[in-house]
């Protein structure tokens, strides 16, 4: 039997679910004996170099760019460096299912923020919707209770920086080529994990760290390009919706590979982010089509 585009799509969002979280195991695994900043600067050695030979061999590789598109283009790369570190630096303190959990919040707050910053039109369904969402992520963060840490406010932090990441790739021309805006920013944050593993110290790397490393690079890789082809082969209506299996993912390998299951509290936040986030993306759906 052979799959329509969108259930290729649907099929494809799940690979690439999947792979950003078997990316974020991989890398919090590393990251209880290496270093924070060394595991980014050798993850980001991959990472670059597989984008990089990906985007010349489709001959998308560009490095000339319209003059309006790069200050776009500088501030998209400073906002994925900052939400690359400041997300890993959590991650490292966080169970991998409540971090998760918060950055299922992301689609919302780039739908308000939007309508704060570009001017985009929200109606009050969505603007309710929002704030139901936020009042999980709440939930799950807990201020004011013992589970409540700087940790978790780095979580929140590493959303803001990926909502200015989403609103400068938005105001982008269609002339930058998105391999471009991805080499770019994967090399940055490969700088900045190098040079900030000099300072914070540089140890040797064992066999069982180098082969986690290794596996969060390519699943990292297998996970951008699986989002990539996603967008080409379905209507994103219909394949979006699927991006909340993460979350799913999420407490798999939270319990498979550190034994831990989100509490009551976080499944309940969850759920209710997760439902506003659905909401939000079929009402928008729905106002497109007419």
């Amino acid at each position: 039997m052979q799959l329509t585009d969108n259930a290729r799509g649907v099929v494809l969002m799940n690979i690439a679910m999947a792979a950003f979280t078997l990316n974020d195991t991989a890398m919090k695994a590393a990251m209880q004996t290496l270093p924070l900043y060394q595991a980014i600067g050798l993850r980001g050695i991959l990472s670059t170099l597989a984008i990089a030979l990906i985007g010349l061999r489709l001959g998308a590789l560009t490095l000339r760019l319209p003059k309006r598109d790069l200050g776009y283009v500088a501030i998209r790369t400073f906002a994925e460096v900052a939400s690359t570190l400041t997300f890993l630096a959590a991650l490292v303190h966080m169970q991998i299912a409540n971090l998760s959990a918060i950055m299922q919040a992301l689609p919302l707050a780039v739908t308000l923020a939007a309508a704060v910053f570009l001017g985009e039109a929200i109606g009050w369904r969505r603007a309710l919707a929002i704030g139901v969402g936020f009042v999980g992520v709440l939930i799950i963060i807990r201020p004011g209770t013992e589970g409540f840490d700087r940790w978790s406010v780095l979580g929140i932090v590493s959303v803001a920086f990926v909502v200015l990441r989403d609103l400068s790739t938005r105001k982008m021309s269609r002339a930058v080529p998105s391999v471009t805006v991805a080499v770019a920013a994967s090399a940055a944050v490969m700088l900045v994990g190098l040079t900030g593993a000099t300072v914070e110290g540089w140890q040797t790397v064992t066999p069982k760290e180098a082969m986690l490393i290794l596996f969060a690079g390519v699943a990292l890789i297998a996970g951008y390009l699986s989002v990539v082809a996603t967008m080409r082969v379905g209507d994103i209506g219909a394949v979006a919706p699927f991006r909340y299996m993460a979350l799913l993912w999420a407490i798999l390998m939270g319990w498979l590979a550190f034994g831990n299951l989100p509490d009551t509290w976080t499944l309940i936040g969850s759920a209710l982010v997760v439902a506003s986030g659905l909401f939000t993306l079929l009402r928008e759906r729905r106002l497109r089509h007419g």
